[in-house]
C-alpha cells in the first residue's frame, strides 16, 4: 500500500510516516513513482508506537521494541520498569489533585495561612512534591468551627 493509504488507515500524516521511516520505526518496501510503498504489516508497528507512546516511552525506547526485521521484541525489564514510572507519576498526580481539591476546598481565610498549602508550596519550591507532601491531618468536626478552643488562624490543619 502506498504512503496516502497508510496515512489514511492510521491517521497519521505523512510527513510523520516518514519521520517515522528515517528513525528507523517502520521501513517501506519500494516506491511506486514518488510514493513510498509499505507492506500492510506497516499498520500493526505503527500501533505499537502509538501504544508505546500512549504509555510515555520515547520514540527511542519504541525503536529498541522491534528486531532488525521490525518485528516486535518487547523487553519485559523494560515494561516492567515503564510500570513502576508510571506509578511513581500516578502517586504524584494523585498529590498534586488532592492538594489541589483541599486548596479548593480550606476553610482558611487565605491560602497562604493554610498549613496544608505552604507544605506543597514548600515542596514544589524544594523539588520535593510527593504524596507525603499532602498528609492532611482531619481536623475533627466541632473543632472546624472557629471558637474559643481553636487557635482561629486556619481553624486547623485540613
Amino acid at each position: 500500500m502506498d504512503i496516502s493509504e497508510v496515512s489514511k488507515r492510521s491517521g497519521l500524516p505523512a510527513s510523520t510516516l516518514r519521520y517515522y521511516e528515517e528513525r528507523g520505526l517502520i521501513a517501506s518496501v519500494g516506491r511506486q513513482g514518488l510514493r513510498r510503498r509499505f507492506d500492510p504489516g506497516v499498520l500493526e508497528q505503527l500501533a505499537l508506537v502509538s501504544l508505546g507512546q500512549a504509555a510515555g516511552f520515547s520514540l527511542e525506547e519504541i525503536s529498541q521494541m522491534f528486531s532488525a526485521e521490525r518485528q516486535p521484541n518487547i523487553d519485559r525489564t523494560m515494561l516492567a520498569t515503564k510500570a513502576e514510572q508510571l506509578d511513581s507519576m500516578i502517586r504524584r498526580l494523585r498529590a498534586m489533585r488532592d492538594g489541589l481539591r483541599h486548596a479548593a476546598e480550606c476553610p482558611a481565610p487565605s491560602h497562604m495561612q493554610c498549613p496544608s498549602f505552604q507544605r506543597l508550596l514548600k515542596a514544589a519550591a524544594d523539588g520535593t512534591l510527593g504524596p507525603q507532601t499532602l498528609r492532611q491531618r482531619k481536623v475533627p468536626a466541632a473543632k472546624a468551627v472557629s471558637g474559643p478552643e481553636t487557635s482561629g488562624s486556619a481553624q486547623g490543619d485540613r
